[in-house]
Parts: C-alpha cells; sequence; structure tokens
C-alpha cells in the first residue's frame, strides 16, 4: 500500500509529459528508508519501463557504474552525457532513473552535472535520488549547483500518524506508539508490522534482525550472502538458492532485478551484514572472490579482495581500478584506489604514494597529495634513489605552491633542481628547470621565466615539458604586457590537446585569465567560458574553480555585476579553504558591495586580508590592496596606508599592470608620491588625459574603469558622462562623489539616478543582512550561518552586529522579534 504519495506521482507523471518537449532533472530526495524507490515503482507501473541504474555502497564506487547499468557509454564523463543525449533524442520521452547519489563516484556526479546545464535541450526525463548528506560531500555540492527551470527537487517525507494508523489497524498493532518510534518511516514501520512480537523493536537493526529470525537457516545463508553481492551466478556458488532464495524473495526482505538479487530495502543490507561475525564475513568475501570472474569490473575485485583480507589481489587489482577511474575522470575514485593498495605495504610504495599524491592534487585534496610525496620522498631518499627523489621533490614544489606554501615551495624546488644538477642530464632535469621556470613566473621575475623557460626546452622535446614551459613563457608575456605571449599559450594548449594532457589543458585557460584581468585584455574573454565547459567536460574541478574565479573579475569589470556575484557564490561555494581562490573571490565581492553602497565591503575585505598573511607574491596582495584602496575611498577613508606593501613589491617586481592601477588609485587618494612606469590605460590618466584614458577603457570593454577616468574631466560634458554611467551600473558611492565634485562647481541641475528602495525595508537592512537575519530567526549560530553560506565565522559576526544595530536591539531573540514587528521577509 502506497500512502500519501499521490502529489510525488501527480509530479513525475508532469515532468515526464514535460520532458518530450524539454528536459527536466528531478532532484528526489528524503531520508533512508522514507519510500523513494517505493515511489518510483509505483511510477514505472503507472508510466511503463523505466531506464534504472543505482550507485553501488562499495567502500570506493566504481566509475560511472549506474550509467553503464542504463546502457550509456563513454570513456569520460561529457562522453557518457552526450551518449544519453544521442539516445534521448532519438527516443524523445526517454525516462532515467538513478539512484542513490549518495555513494556515487566522481565521474557520475559530473555526468548529472553536465546533464542538469543541458537538461533543456535533451528531450528526456532523468530522476536522481539521494539521502542527505555532509556539507563538505561531493554530492552537496552538486546539489547546489544545480538549479534553473529544468531542475525540480521533490522530497519524499515520513508518513503521518493518520497513515501508520491505517497501516498498523490491519495487525492490531497501537499506530500512534509506532508512528512515535518509528518516524513514520515507511520502511521502519513495514519492517516492525512484518517481524510480529507484542512489543515495538526500539530500532531498525531490532526489527530487521527480528524479521530474519523468523527464516529458516537456509534463507538466512542466502541473506547473508546477498548482503555481500547481488550477482546471482556468484551467489549460485556460496548459497543454497534453492528453497532458501525462494523463502528469503517471499518474505520480502529481498526482491528480484534485471541486475541481480537484492534487499528491498539497503537499511536492511547494512543491518545484515554488520550483524555477520568478521570471520564469517570474510569467508563470504572470500567466496565471492573465487566466484568472480576475471573480466569482473577491477574496483569490485578490490572491493572483496581487501575484505576478504587478500593482499596481493588488492595490490593487484586496486592501482588497475585506480587507472580506470582516473581515466574516466573519477579521480577521486582513484586516489581512494591508490590508499586502499597502500594498506597492504606493496613494494613499489613510492611509486604508489607519487600516483595517490597526483590523483589528490587533481581534486583539490592539498594536503592529503602533500603528505604522500613527503613519505614518497623519504623513502626514496632511503634507498639512495637520487634521480627519483629530485624528482619527486619537483613535483613537491608545484604541490606546495598550489597549497600556498610559497617559501617552501620555492626552496622545495631549487633543491630539486640542485640535487639533479649533481647527475647526468635528463628529462627529470628539464622538468625542475621547466618548474623554475614556473616559480619565477608566480612570484612574476621576467627574466628568471624566461631563462629557465629556455634552458628546460634546450634539455629536451617531452610533450609534458615543451607544454608546461610554452604556458610560463606565454603567460609571463602576457603579464608583461606583450600581446604575442598568447601564441605561446595557443601553442601550448594545443599540444597538450594533441597529447591528451588535461592537467596542461585546464592550466591554460587559468593562466589566460590570469593575465587577462591582470592586463584587462578582455578580447581574450572568449576563453573564459570556453575553459570552464572544457574543465567540466575533462573532470577538471579544481582547475575550473580559478577559471570562474577570473570570470567573476572579467564580468565584474565589464560591468555585469549581477553575474559577477553569482560567479563567486558559486565559486566560494564549490572552492574550499584554497587560499588564493578565496581571496580572488572574496575580493570581487568586496568590490561589488563597496561599487553599490548597499552592503558593507569590509568582511569580506578583511577575511580576504587575513589569507595574505605570509604570502609575499602579487597574485595574492595585489586583488587585496586595490579592491581595499578602492573600498576606503569611497567610503571618504585615506587609501595609502592599504597599498603601501603591495605598491613596493609590485615596484620591485617591475609589475608594470599592478604598477599602473595601484598608482592610480593612490592619486584617487591624493597621495603626490612618484608613480613609476605605469600601462595604459592608467598612465594615459595619469598623465591628465582622460579622454583618451576614457576611450582606452571603453575599447577594453571596463564601463566602470571608463567612468573613473572622465570622472576627473576638467570639462563639464566629462563629469556628466561620468556620472551617467555611474547610475547606470548602479554605482551608488561613486555617484555621489562626482555628484558633490558638480555643486562644488555651482551646478544644480543634476540628475538624482535611481534611489535606493527601502519601503519593503524599513530597517535598511543589505540583502546579505536580511538572509543572515531569516538564519538567526530559524536560531541557527553564527557556525551554522556560516556553513551554510559559505563565509566565515568571523563575516557572519560582522553581519549579526549591523544587524542588531540597524535594528535598535541588543539580542539575537529579540532582533527576530523586531523584524517580525517590521514586516521583514
Amino acid at each position: 500500500m502506497l500512502l500519501e504519495r499521490a502529489g510525488h506521482l501527480r509530479r513525475l507523471h508532469a515532468a515526464a509529459d514535460s520532458a518530450r518537449r524539454g528536459g527536466v532533472l528531478v532532484l528526489l530526495g528524503g531520508e533512508a528508508g522514507v519510500g523513494k524507490t517505493a515511489l518510483l515503482r509505483q511510477f514505472q507501473a503507472e508510466h511503463g519501463p523505466l531506464r534504472w541504474g543505482a550507485c553501488d555502497p562499495l567502500f570506493t564506487p566504481r566509475p560511472l557504474g549506474p550509467f553503464e547499468e542504463i546502457g550509456a557509454s563513454g570513456d569520460k564523463p561529457h562522453d557518457v552525457a552526450g551518449d544519453l543525449t544521442r539516445q534521448a533524442q532519438a527516443r524523445p520521452g526517454l525516462v532515467v532513473v538513478i539512484e542513490d547519489l549518495h555513494w556515487a563516484d566522481e565521474a557520475t556526479l559530473d555526468v548529472l552535472s553536465l546533464l542538469g546545464r543541458r537538461m533543456e535541450t535533451i528531450p528526456a526525463l532523468v530522476v536522481a535520488t539521494y539521502r542527505s548528506v555532509d556539507r563538505g560531500y561531493p554530492l552537496r555540492r552538486i546539489l547546489g549547483e544545480l538549479h534553473g527551470g529544468a531542475v525540480r527537487r521533490m522530497a519524499v517525507e515520513p508518513l503521518s500518524l493518520e497513515a501508520v494508523c491505517e497501516l498498523a489497524e490491519p495487525y492490531g498493532r497501537d499506530g500512534a506508539a509506532l508512528h512515535r518510534v518509528t518516524g513514520g518511516n515507511p520502511f521502519y514501520v513495514t519492517e516492525v508490522l512484518v517481524s510480529g512480537g507484542g512489543e515495538v523493536p526500539p530500532t531498525i537493526r531490532d526489527a530487521v534482525l527480528a524479521h530474519a529470525a523468523q527464516l529458516s537457516p537456509d534463507a538466512n545463508a542466502v541473506l547473508n550472502a546477498v548482503a555481500v553481492t547481488a550477482d546471482l551466478g556468484i551467489l549460485a556458488e556460496i548459497a543454497p538458492v534453492g528453497t532458501g532464495l525462494d523463502e528469503a524473495l517471499a518474505s520480502g526482505m529481498l526482491e528480484s532485478t534485471p541486475n541481480g538479487i537484492v534487499f528491498r530495502h539497503e537499511l536492511a543490507r547494512i543491518t545484515i551484514e554488520e550483524s555477520l561475525l568478521p570471520q564469517y564475513r570474510r569467508t563470504v568475501h572470500q567466496g565471492v572472490l573465487r566466484a568472480l570472474p576475471d573480466t569482473a569490473d577491477p574496483s569490485r575485485i578490490a572491493h572483496h579482495a581487501e575484505a576478504a583480507g587478500a593482499a596481493d589481489m588488492v595490490l593487484t587489482w586496486a592501482p588497475i581500478a585506480a587507472e580506470q577511474a582516473a581515466k574516466r575522470g573519477a579521480h577521486r575514485e582513484a586516489a581512494a584506489q591508490y590508499a586502499r593498495a597502500l594498506k597492504f605495504k606493496p613494494k613499489n610504495r613510492a611509486e604508489l604514494l607519487e600516483r595517490r599524491s597526483y590523483e589528490c592534487y587533481l581534486t583539490e585534496q592539498t594536503t592529503e597529495s602533500i603528505a604522500a610525496l613527503r613519505e614518497a620522498i623519504h623513502i626514496r631518499h632511503e634507498a639512495d634513489d637520487l634521480l627519483g627523489e629530485g624528482a619527486a621533490m619537483t613535483t613537491l614544489s608545484r604541490r606546495l605552491w598550489c597549497g600556498g606554501f610559497s617559501d617552501e615551495a620555492i626552496r622545495t624546488g631549487t633543491e630539486a633542481l640542485h640535487l639533479l644538477e649533481t647527475l647526468p642530464p635528463g628529462p627529470e632535469l628539464a622538468v625542475a628547470c621547466s618548474n623554475q621556470s614556473s616559480i619565477h613566473l608566480n612570484i612574476e621575475d621576467h627574466e628568471g621565466t624566461l631563462e629557465h623557460g629556455r634552458r628546460a626546452l634546450s634539455l629536451t622535446d617531452d610533450p609534458q615539458v615543451v607544454v608546461h614551459t610554452l604556458n610560463n613563457i606565454g603567460t609571463m608575456r602576457l603579464l608583461v604586457g606583450d600581446a604575442h605571449g598568447i601564441d605561446d599559450l595557443e601553442r601550448s594548449l594545443a599540444l597538450a590537446e594533441q597529447h591528451g594532457l588535461e592537467e596542461h589543458i585546464g592550466r591554460a585557460y587559468i593562466h589566460a585569465g590570469w593575465a587577462m584581468t591582470r592586463t584587462r585584455a578582455y578580447h581574450l574573454a572568449p576563453w573564459l567560458d570556453r575553459g570552464l565547459t572544457v574543465c567540466e567536460d575533462l573532470g577538471l574541478e579544481g582547475w575550473g574553480h580559478y577559471v570562474l574565479a577570473y570570470r567573476a573579475r572579467h564580468r565584474l569589470d565589464t560591468g555585469r555585476w549581477d553575474d559577477a556575484a553569482e560567479d563567486v557564490r558559486r565559486l566560494l561555494r564549490s572552492a574550499g579553504e584554497v587560499p588564493l581562490l578565496r581571496i580572488l573571490g572574496l575580493t570581487v565581492a568586496g568590490l561589488i558591495a563597496a561599487r553599490r553602497g548597499d552592503e558593507d565591503p569590509w568582511p569580506a575585505l578583511d577575511e580576504a586580508r587575513d589569507l595574505t598573511d605570509g604570502q609575499g607574491e602579487l597574485q595574492y596582495v595585489a586583488p587585496v590592496a586595490a579592491a581595499r584602496a578602492e573600498a576606503a575611498w569611497l567610503g571618504g577613508r585615506p587609501v595609502t596606508a592599504e597599498l603601501a606593501a603591495a605598491w613596493d613589491l609590485a615596484v620591485t617586481r617591475q609589475a608594470a599592470g599592478v604598477v599602473g592601477e595601484l598608482a592610480w588609485l593612490r592619486f584617487l587618494g591624493g597621495d603626490p608620491a612618484s608613480y613609476g612606469t605605469a600601462t595604459a590605460p592608467f598612465s594615459t590618466q595619469l598623465a591628465g588625459d582622460v579622454e583618451a584614458a576614457a576611450e582606452q577603457w571603453r575599447e577594453r570593454f571596463c564601463p566602470y574603469d571608463m567612468a573613473l577616468a572622465l570622472m576627473a574631466s576638467p570639462h563639464e560634458a566629462g563629469m556628466r558622462a561620468a556620472l551617467a554611467e555611474f547610475q547606470r551600473l548602479g554605482a551608488r558611492p561613486a555617484a555621489a562623489i562626482v555628484t558633490r565634485t558638480l555643486r562644488s562647481r555651482g551646478l544644480r541641475d543634476i540628475p538624482r539616478g535611481p534611489q535606493r528602495r527601502t519601503r519593503a525595508n524599513p530597517a535598511d537592512l543589505t540583502l546579505r543582512e536580511i538572509e543572515v537575519l531569516a538564519l538567526v530567526r530559524q536560531g541557527l549560530s553564527n557556525v551554522e550561518i556560516g556553513e551554510r553560506l559559505f563565509v566565515s565565522t568571523k563575516t557572519v559576526h560582522h553581519h549579526v552586529s549591523a544587524i542588531l544595530r540597524k535594528l535598535g536591539v541588543a539580542r539575537r531573540g529579540q532582533a527576530a522579534a523586531q523584524a517580525a514587528r517590521l514586516g521583514l521577509p
């Protein structure tokens, strides 16, 4: 009996009907046992056959497993998404179910992410089920990113008291007591009712075991085996599948599916598996291993081998499973498979550690990546493997840099180079030279980048070294204003694509974004959208975050502030604690707030400043210094103190683009210091030719900077043009500065521009403060609010303090009451 699910069924049928015209992705969530599968079974009975795939509850999931089950093929997520798209176009109205996303591998989640963004063009209904997951889990990120008209969310709730009483009545059980103990969870309710006995079992585990205790020994042997494997052919080798299987199926604990025999619910499988004595569980896994064919999926073999304690088989199959996962873009699973092999004392431990480090690096598991390499270096040092040690140190240098450990990265890279120089020249020395070129690029040393890069190219023609070095040289040339640097970058990208060097493909797009936002070379902007698509297709999650950060800056500079804010929200939600990524995102967020004047920019900018502690590179300090100086100027504060350290570093590095931006900000603050060598349009502005500077900014598609140039115009027309542009952009503080200047010149017919709407917000709270207030009213702590909004606890504290001040109250409870009185949302 399926109770209280009629509304869900209607929505599923409606989604299936509309999917023929434009695709729909339904995200079906709910707690374990709440009836998601039962709902979909009923939908299938009413609608017709569905394609059904499920994620495996293995310790390390099988890459792309559910899509293989539904017949969508491909080696990479974008291949699978493309194949499923073609199948849907050939059969409009196709319905696909993917169950248990909480167990999904990284590649499967990437497919779902790709489908979600393209769903409107795919004539299919995709239903994906999942349980509630922790905030840090990869699925949570995907769920946060999937939105839009083609994405619909449904939640399956527990049964009401009335529904539980209706189910309990034929059994003569107390429905109210049953609802109180089970919380209305349909699976638990059913297990209690069929378990018999006069008392309601206190836990699901007790109910399931009581149900199993009513079955024969043969049936229980089948349950024990199915708890480990669903393959019917394997079951025949390790359990009595005759009357025992028939009895277990008849009991309702098991059911037959096209893929084998499975428990009716995963909670029951977990309960039975956990009830097995350790030695008996190991014996069952050993039986599965003996029955598995050599053609079985490597990840499945490795799973059973580990559970069976079969070290040799783990060491054989886990690395194979890791390689397969990596090829499919499931880099987290690849790292986990290498970790599985490392538990069993492999002879090639250093090699497996290095492989694991790389897979962790690709998935932003920076701490784990660095730790694995350190251990590998120690092993190679103890073995007197100088070549291997030097090569691993070079790699560690790169990992340290990505983790924000700049000084140690430079020191380690230099030590690696010196060690390898004591050995006969080889590819390892070329890699070390290319790494040195990269280090000098990161510290923006033009001569050092080119010197080490040319040496690397002279030592080898290995594609990886050539690709990496051309990228270094091309990016450095772009940063110093040499437009021909894009030729080197394009050669690097083409060669990386030719040889399938995915990491270097992503790196080309990252560095194009860095160089174009630094120099405002926005004729290169198509690299950004293309780079995001490529990184998503290749599963380069970390690389995509950097491209997204630079796109946010591009959108800020080109006047698309709402789009920039959305990119920043997505970035801060997904990028974790990587210092540079957070700095880039927080500075854009702070500038949007400062330029609009509708939010306090300082919580974001203070957090960004804190993240620069211990960082001495312009990539870190320049964006923060420039953003804080501009926010200070817009807020009527002196800007010089915000610029001192960054200014000295920019001059030392001869970073003309940074010198120009910081010099202009110093000029706005009234500092009469020498401005050094600056690039156009900044140099043009500083020379006093504001009309020419404004035209140069217009050619670079930067309207806000164009208006900043015009506001220094000695002519009324230029000032009025600046005001009009600021008003169009919604840049109220800058518009107010221009207005005051015009009035000081005796002008009175000054357009007011759009006014801030406060009627619906009598407390004059910002949009972010309204969002924080809503969570305060829900009783969340500052820590919980920070986790929900992906900001620091310190930032939340600033917002809460501002809310209390604006509402004129002293405590959080008073804020909630005052907000209700004022009718705030």
